[in-house]
């Protein structure tokens, strides 16, 4: 069966990868476009054209699929399934007909909760015990298509959303492979209608949703901290004016009796460093409960233990984090 990969980040390579290995014909890569990234700002391939460049495969790179439309050559290359794997732009309807059987998509979550942009994150920040994978026939509305097949995944306590993602590529391209073979078998893809009033949705993170909300419970606080690594990160501000950045890599939370234990003042304001635990790191008071800290990673630095951390830095019990002061 002849296929057009479309796909952009590491999320998507297990998916490309298999579906080289298998029988079915890879005829074209579409991916985004390199760009430039690091301080040097040295153009970058995205990981899926790295993969296609080393399997010689064909791969274009448009800029806008509407200002420079490929279905023309998704039938001159008689294309039976688009198969797309976290491409990161919405399909035009012209695109979605153009191939003969039809077009596919790897989602990151049990469709139809968390469609969008950011699937994994919002599920760890929103403190679910699993997520899972969604092959889904591709409709033009955002993550809307019938439900071809899918598959749960438990979200384990000290998963992150790049530990998450990673298991979540490999699952996702072994039910890819799994649908292509049963749609080569079939000569069309069978799907079920989403449940559409079910349907809840995952924003795109951006770098501002990385900023502390004290008044957050310490729970919270810690399915964000979970949630936002690698990307963004979980950050705050301390100092005289609080003009210093901090990112929050590791920690727990205290309930009533550890914060009593440890003496620390549970009628402190959010954000109040409320005491320090010898050895492990810092505590600080969050709408209920209070947030241990004992990784950091301060603005420009490497990641350090918390009490390397306070021996570093001016930080004392009473201090106020947050954001910077005008």
């Amino acid at each position: 069966m002849k296929v057009a990969f479309m796909g952009t980040p590491d999320f998507a390579v297990p998916s490309l990868a298999r579906l080289i290995e298998s029988e079915h014909e890879v005829v074209l890569v579409v991916t985004q476009p390199s760009k430039p990234k690091g301080r040097g700002r040295k153009v970058e391939d995205p990981p899926v054209k790295q993969l296609a460049d080393a399997s010689s495969l064909d791969v274009i790179q448009p800029k806008s699929l509407k200002r420079e439309p490929i279905e023309e050559r998704i039938r001159d290359l008689e294309v039976d399934v688009i198969a797309v794997t976290a491409y990161g732009k919405i399909l035009p309807d012209a695109l979605l007909e153009s191939p003969r059987i039809g077009c596919i998509n790897v989602h990151a979550s049990l469709l139809p909760e968390y469609r969008g942009a950011a699937p994994i994150q919002r599920a760890i920040m929103d403190g679910q015990l699993e997520t899972g994978v969604t092959i889904m026939k591709i409709a033009s509305e955002l993550d809307s298509g019938p439900i071809i097949t899918a598959e749960r995944l438990e979200i384990h306590a000290d998963d992150d959303a790049q530990s998450l993602s990673d298991m979540l590529s490999v699952v996702g391209a072994d039910l890819l492979m799994r649908v292509l073979d049963d749609v080569e078998d079939a000569g069309v893809i069978e799907a079920v209608e989403q449940d559409h009033d079910a349907a809840t949705f995952a924003p795109m993170i951006r770098k501002q949703d990385g900023e502390v909300d004290w008044s957050m419970t310490a729970e919270q606080l810690m399915f964000r901290m979970r949630a936002l690594t690698p990307w963004p990160g979980l950050y705050t501000n301390f100092g005289e004016r609080r003009e210093r950045r901090v990112q929050l890599v590791q920690g727990e939370t205290l309930g009533p009796a550890e914060a009593a234990h440890n003496n620390l003042d549970d009628e402190a304001p959010p954000g109040t460093v409320t005491g320090v635990v010898k050895g492990f790191g810092f505590a600080v008071k969050t709408g209920s409960g209070h947030l241990l800290l004992s990784r950091v990673r301060p603005a420009g630095k490497a990641l350090m233990d918390a009490p390397a951390f306070l021996n570093g830095y001016r930080l004392d019990v009473g201090d106020l984090l947050g954001p910077e002061l005008d």
